[in-house]
């Protein structure tokens, strides 16, 4: 009986793991393999999506603020897109300013033009600096995959 137990829990966390994949849009494809992550992984019904920064499409980090802002939101709907998903899918947003008050304000009104009610539960963090070398802004995502938010 035990047996039976534990094949059925053995089942259980194998039909799971299933469920699992990573979502890496084309444009991405190459950074995940030389970093060795995934832009997001859907998992059951979330895609956790890796905190992006501002860089454009070249790798490159601008010095305006402003792009660097659009550039971030702009990977995350391609992110959100490969994964058959829209702003409004998302259920939580995290964000990490280098300055949070030198920009709070334009980070706000740009990120109004891409999300709108039911607004996203979101989490401001000032930081002394982020990974990537000029970068003022990296935003992180969870989103339902569900169609109901």
């Amino acid at each position: 009986m035990a047996e039976m137990a534990t094949m059925a829990a053995t089942k259980s966390l194998e039909d799971k793991s299933l469920t699992t994949r990573a979502v890496v849009p084309l444009e991405f494809r190459e950074m995940a393999d030389e970093l060795k992550m995934s832009p997001a992984i859907a998992s059951g019904s979330h895609v956790f999506l890796t905190g992006v920064t501002g860089s454009d499409s070249h790798g490159q980090m601008p010095t305006d603020t402003e792009a660097q802002i659009r550039n971030a939101f702009d990977k995350i709907g391609l992110v959100l897109n490969e994964a058959g998903l829209t702003f409004q899918s998302m259920a939580e947003m995290t964000t990490y300013h280098v300055g949070l008050r030198d920009h709070f304000s334009l980070f706000d009104s740009i990120r109004l033009e891409y999300v709108r009610e039911p607004y996203p539960a979101w989490t401001a963090v000032e930081v002394a600096g982020l990974r990537r070398e000029g970068a003022i802004v990296e935003i992180r995502v969870i989103a339902n995959i569900a169609p109901d938010r």
